[in-house]
């Protein structure tokens, strides 16, 4: 995996999701998100209903992409016998419960199919139970962190880049199919998951950022501080 190189686009991400919130907070974009809810309640039968409900399980971070996450980082740990391997998963769960969790805890925005009052609103007095903080998306910020781990511990147990395939199949396909699928099925407002996309944007390119192989580890642990995800000798260096 190559590294960003620019911090642009991580910069107008921030920009964007302060604007978002900024707007719904003073109560525009709410009708736009209810439309789209309550077309998508309108437009449920069974046959695009339970596919959309398998799909969107691709971005289930406790469920699906965690179990994942930590197979793949035991196998790299068994590989090289690294506990760099394990700096990966460390990483993304930290970044992940440091900043989404706790916007979600603050902003305490309920989701479409709460029931209770004031439901498209920002700090909603009301929000509670398992359709409660809904903003920004976990599903969204999910899909765009977890696959960023998957593909870089793919990429250092194939031993070589991702091809393109891989490389869509992995960062970009679960991201439109868990955008589409959290909204139809009326987890998220569509804001909501826009919001998700932003932070997670931003959390996915800090962790390509890291070298872990560079990270300074305790002189004690000896072998066990080897890199992990350095390239095969014949692998191409990667660019600048």
């Amino acid at each position: 995996m190559i590294a960003p190189r620019r911090w642009w686009p991580d910069l107008l991400a921030l920009v964007a999701f302060v604007a978002l919130t900024v707007a719904l907070a003073a109560g525009h974009l709410l009708a736009f998100d209810q439309r789209v809810a309550d077309w998508a309640f309108a437009h449920q039968p069974d046959a695009v209903y339970w596919p959309a409900r398998v799909l969107n399980y691709l971005g289930q971070g406790g469920q699906v992409l965690t179990p994942i996450s930590l197979i793949l980082t035991g196998l790299l740990f068994w590989r090289t016998r690294s506990v760099r391997a394990l700096l990966p998963f460390i990483a993304a769960f930290f970044l992940t419960y440091v900043t989404i969790g706790p916007a979600k805890i603050f902003f305490d925005r309920a989701a479409p199919r709460f029931t209770g009052p004031e439901k498209t609103v920002l700090f909603n007095p009301h929000a509670d139970g398992i359709y409660a903080m809904s903003y920004p998306s976990g599903h969204m910020g999910n899909v765009l962190v977890w696959y960023t781990v998957i593909a870089l511990l793919l990429t250092a147990l194939l031993r070589r880049p991702l091809s393109r395939a891989e490389w869509l199949a992995l960062r970009v396909a679960p991201v439109v199919i868990v955008f589409c699928t959290t909204v139809y099925l009326g987890f998220h407002w569509v804001t909501d998951s826009v919001a998700g996309v932003l932070l997670g944007l931003v959390l996915a390119r800090i962790i390509a950022r890291i070298h872990f192989d560079a990270i300074p580890l305790p002189s004690g642990l000896g072998r066990w501080s080897a890199p992990a995800f350095a390239p095969p000798p014949s692998a191409s260096p990667a660019r600048p």
